[in-house]
Formats: structure tokens, sequence, C-alpha cells
């Protein structure tokens, strides 16, 4: 798991303890820390880790990365903060999920370590068979007990917002955005537990950025001129917070400035607007949560880190739910109808996570110049269009049975993937109650267990079989893209009879999988949108390959357009290498592309899901240097 500095830093972890489920961490290190509070690190989001203990699975001694001057265990050190690896961290996460959110704390040793500690700690003392093993010394007796402690009872915010404001100016090389009277938009920010890359995403924008502590009466008659009001991420119950509170509501009263509120942000404006909020079992966090945008329609994929969650059905007139958690169904955003107030339960600015709604700052500073302009309270205004025209524009399939064709006869242990994905497609259509049927001859497959389809074909995923399929059963829909090449392949070769069929295709059109597949296609599609690639030709004969590969200059690289496991390509130094290769192309592809040599060359290679509605989410990726290196590219690099 990428980001452990930047979680580690995160203030709304403050007095918890944090659990990481990824099996192996601090493999990358730990950047240079900063020189002090007022610097704003790539790395890190706050001045000092904020979690009370970590716990993780494999603790990885080794590191290494470009930018790390330290391991991840010097760094906990070196801020007093206890961790312990060699835990069953995915059996600890079920306990967490089978009972919720629990108290937790982690007991030291009172043992001092010496040899003989080290005997009485063995499995089978020396001096006793294995039948006469005296009982075990109780758990608690060998610990530094220690009581619970809820940093629920607390005020967290009060621990870790900062103690005096704080100025920041736009960011050097972006031009300022001004006022209509001429001076710098400012932003006043409430810090209830601020990430730095809340600030770095103000600043970037144009934007003079003032920070506050959490108590700071921002309604005072000597405060500061300041266009928009911000409120922070923090840790802890948003019900402890009651001066924010109760400020909150008083300006919402007697101003229009424009309001915006992250995570316990937006938990502090809806307590402010009347609203509840309450705990919940779990809470959300995670890099990988989709909400569903009231406005548009569309799903976003969003970073989460909270435990308490706003009441929707608390709500008072004139407040709207903005944001709803696809998953649970939980609210994640509110906005007012009528004033330029909204907030968002997860974490647009993300570090770590994803950046898909990182533009609800410029939704917010559009909003702030748009009420500056007019001089009225104007409501925020979302890009992406309205749901019904959304709707309209990419109508949801109304099908009843889908057949879904499986990846074919492949070795066990073989494109595990497709599988994976075929059983994740079954298990979703049948969530909407749509009849399934999978068509594969490969038994060894999770796919094809009994009860997980509606029906199962154990037969060959060829044009033959498939069009005697849909025949007797007459399926309304079809899914070529869960089964690899093989049911790529029969969806290009039966692409002209579905209609006549009387069966939709699902998922990407076939004039899209054509494209990806046909290497001239591919090249031209990269050329069209300026994406730069490789000096390249295709070939449909070995001539036309050893005239290509003249014209481009030896090695060269030869891809085989429709192939299965990319059967046929591969490196060729010389024409012979060439021939030997495009021999076996050929036999199984009607095209190749001859392409330059980039061997050298790093490959990271993003595998991304796009719907309709351009929503876009990344299944997985790996970097491969040589045929003996393959790595999680995130765990290499800063930015792609």
């Amino acid at each position: 798991m990428v980001g452990y500095t930047e979680s580690l830093t995160d203030p709304s972890y403050e007095g918890q303890i944090l659990i990481l489920t990824y099996p192996i961490i601090g493999n990358y290190g730990v950047p240079q820390r900063p020189d002090g509070v007022d610097d704003l690190p790539d790395d890190f989001e706050s001045s000092r880790i904020h979690v009370a203990a970590l716990v993780v699975g494999y603790y990885s001694e080794d590191f290494s990365h470009f930018l790390a001057t330290s391991s991840l265990g010097a760094w906990l050190k070196e801020n007093g903060v206890p961790a312990i690896y060699g835990v069953d961290t995915r059996s600890l996460t079920k306990k967490i999920r089978e009972n919720g959110s629990m108290l937790g704390k982690l007991l030291a040793s009172s043992l001092a370590p010496s040899p003989t500690n080290a005997a009485n700690h063995s499995v089978i003392p020396e001096s006793a068979p294995a039948s006469r093993i005296p009982s075990p010394t109780p758990f608690h007796d060998e610990r530094i007990d220690i009581p619970f402690y809820d940093p629920n009872q607390a005020n967290l915010v009060a621990t870790v917002s900062i103690q005096s404001p704080r100025l920041y100016k736009p960011s050097k090389n972006v031009p300022p955005r001004l006022h209509p009277s001429g001076r710098s938009l400012r932003v006043l920010a409430i810090d209830v537990g601020m990430k730095y890359n809340q600030i770095r995403c103000f600043i970037s924008r144009g934007v003079e950025f003032k920070v506050v502590p959490w108590d700071h009466d921002f309604l005072s008659t000597d405060e500061e001129p300041f266009d928009g009001l911000f409120i922070s991420n923090g840790p802890g119950d948003p019900t402890m917070v009651k001066d924010t509170i109760t400020r909150l509501s008083a300006f919402m009263e007697h101003s229009d400035t424009p309001i915006f509120g992250i995570c316990l942000g937006h938990q502090l404006l809806a307590l402010a607007a009347g609203a509840t909020t309450s705990k919940m079992k779990y809470g959300n966090r995670g890099h990988n949560i989709p909400c569903v945008d009231s406005f548009s329609g569309r799903c976003y994929i969003t970073s989460q880190n909270h435990g308490f969650q706003v009441d929707t059905s608390s709500l008072k007139p004139g407040w709207k739910e903005f944001f709803r958690n696809a998953n649970d169904g939980s609210n994640e955003g509110i906005y007012s109808e009528t004033k330029p107030y909204f907030s968002v339960q997860f974490h647009p600015e993300s570090t770590p996570g994803p950046r898909d709604t990182e533009f609800l700052f410029d939704v917010f500073i559009q909003n702030i110049l748009d009420c500056a302009s007019t001089g009225s309270p104007v409501p925020i205004s979302m890009p992406g269009g309205t749901k019904e025209e959304n709707e309209k524009k990419t109508p949801r399939a109304q099908v009843h049975k889908v057949l879904i064709l499986g990846s074919g006869g492949l070795s066990i242990g073989q494109a595990g993937e497709f599988d994976y994905s075929g059983s994740q497609a079954i298990k979703a259509l049948k969530e909407e109650g749509i009849y399934t049927i999978m068509v594969n001859p490969n038994i060894a497959t999770i796919a094809t267990s009994k009860g997980l389809a509606d029906k199962v074909y154990f037969l060959p995923v060829t044009p033959e079989f498939v069009r005697n399929i849909i025949k007797y059963e007459r399926p309304d829909g079809i899914y070529v893209t869960f089964g690899g090449q093989t049911a790529l392949n029969v969806g290009i070769k039966l692409k002209d009879e579905f209609a006549a069929l009387g069966v939709r295709v699902l998922g990407t059109p076939i004039d899209t999988i054509i494209t990806t597949e046909d290497r001239q296609l591919f090249a031209s599609a990269m050329a069209a949108i300026g994406e730069k690639c490789a000096e390249s030709r295709t070939a449909t004969n070995l001539e036309e390959a050893v005239f290509a590969a003249n014209t481009i200059g030896y090695p060269v690289i030869v891809r085989a357009a429709y192939a299965l496991g990319g059967l046929g390509s591969g490196f060729a130094q010389d024409e012979g290498q060439l021939k030997a290769l495009c021999s076996k192309a050929f036999a199984t592809s009607p095209q190749v592309l001859v392409e330059k040599s980039m061997k050298g060359w790093k490959e990271i290679e993003y595998e991304v899901v796009r719907d309709c509605r351009d929503n876009c989410i990344t299944v997985c990726n790996m970097e491969v240097g040589d045929q003996l290196e393959m790595i999680i590219p995130a765990s290499a690099l800063t930015h792609v």
C-alpha cells in the first residue's frame, strides 16, 4: 500500500491505532522530514505522526526509493510511536468487520530480555518432554497493562489544530486570483485537523489562504475581509467541537459568504445547519470508495477516513444530499438550495488516494467569484450536466438475461484475472436481478462454480457454439469483455450477427475492441490524440514485415494482433529472428505490428476500466524492467 507516510501524518487519525492490511509495508522507506512547521513538504500531510500505534503484517527492514532517507521504523522511533508486525492483519480486520470499530491497545512485555526469558518463551522447553509442557503463562501476566483510551471522549481537534493564524500566499508559478475590488481573493480556513494538501489545493489555484485555529472568533469585527470560508477535515466526534458549531451557525444566519467543508468540516456544517450526526459501526476508510453525485448521477471513486456520518433524514428544509455512498448508502455530502454552502464527507484533495473529485476546489473558488461579482448568494453549480440529461444521453440497458463469454480452455493458474472479472460480473448482474449464463469449458474456475451463474455451458468459446447458445437461450445481452482474447475474438467474428440474433453487446462496443486489437488502428488512434508512440508499421505478410523492419531498423519488436497471450510477439535482432517470429504470428493472426525496439526502457502498465459516464478505475498496474523484474509501480514512482 502506497501512502503510509501520508496516512500516518493525517490528523484525522489522531489517537487511533492504524492497521494496514497490505502484505508488505516499509519497502520504500520514508522521505526527508520537513525542517519546520511552516514547510509544506510533498510527501507528508502534517508536521508529525498522529496515529497512536501502527499494526502491520509484514515489515520490510530493507527499503529502496529515490526519495527515501530512512526506514519506516526509524521514523516511528523519532516520533515515539509504537508499532508491531507479524500480525495476521486480515484476521484482525475480519474481527473489526464483525464487531465494528472498537477500543484497542498495544502492550509491551514486562520481562526484561535475557537468555533465561528467551528459554521460557520456547514452545517446548529443552528440559521437558512434549508430554509435560507446563501450562502457558497468562498473556497479561507477561505484559505491562494500561487502561483503554477512548479518543472519542476527548476534543481531539484542540490537540491537532494550529495555535495561531497563519497566512499562505498563492504559489509563485500561479497567477493570483483577484476579488472584483482588485485585492487578492482570500479564503479563511478553520483548522480542525487540516491536511497539507488542502492548503496546496488552494494556493496552487492562486488563492490567498489564511488558516486559523479551531476556536478562532472569525465573527469578530476585527477579522480581516475574506471571501470564502473553508472547514477542514479532522479527528473525533463532531459534537465535541461545540464552539466551532456555534460560530458556524451564527455565521450562516448573518452572512452569505460561500462555505466549503471536508470530512469533519462536512459534519460540522451539517450540525450548524440543524442536522444530526451518528457514529458508524465500521466507518469508511480506504482509497477506492464510490460516491454518487446527486446533480449528474455520476459515480466518483473517493478517498475516505471517517467514523461518523451525517444523518440524511435530519437535514432541514432548504438542504439536500449532495453525494451518496454507493456501497452502504450513507451520506457523503450536503448543499444548500438557496445559499452558496456545500460540503463533502470524502477527501477531494486525496493524498493518498484518487484525485477524481479535486475539481470541487475549482467549484468552490468559482462560486466565490460568482458571489463576489454579482453581490448576491449564488448556489453552487456542478459540471457534468444533470442526472436527467445524462440518463437520456446514455440510457441504462434494459436486459433480463445476459450471456457471459469465459476465457476458454486455459491451463490451471493461467489468466486468473478473467476468472475473477467474470465471477464479479455474474455477482453484479445477479444483484440487479438479471438471469446469467456463463459459457466456459474450463471447469477449474470460480466463474463456473455451482450456484454462481444461473446456467453454465461447458462448451468451447467459439463462434459456432456461441451462436447456437444464443439461438437456444435467446438472451437480450452479451458480454465479450470478461474472457480475454478468446472471448474478444468471438465477439469480433459475430459482430455483424448480434443484431439479427436479437442480442445487445453490453460494455465495450465491438468497434472499440477492434480499434484496440488492430495494431494499425490503435497506432492511428494514439496519433490522433497526440500520444507519443514508438515508430511502427503494420504488416499482413512476411514480405511486408521484412520491409517494415528494414525501414525502421533493427532491433524491432513484433506484436501480433488478435493473439492469445501475445503468441508470435517478441524482439527480433535481425531478419532471421524476424522471420521466425512472423511465421508463428501469421499462423494465428492476420496482422503484426513491427515496432522500434524499446529494450532498455521500463514498461509501466495500467489496466483501467472506463464506463459510459467517463468514470475510470485502475484495476491493477505493474512495472516491468526486464523478464525477471515485476514490481508494483506505485511503490517506486511519485506521479505517472
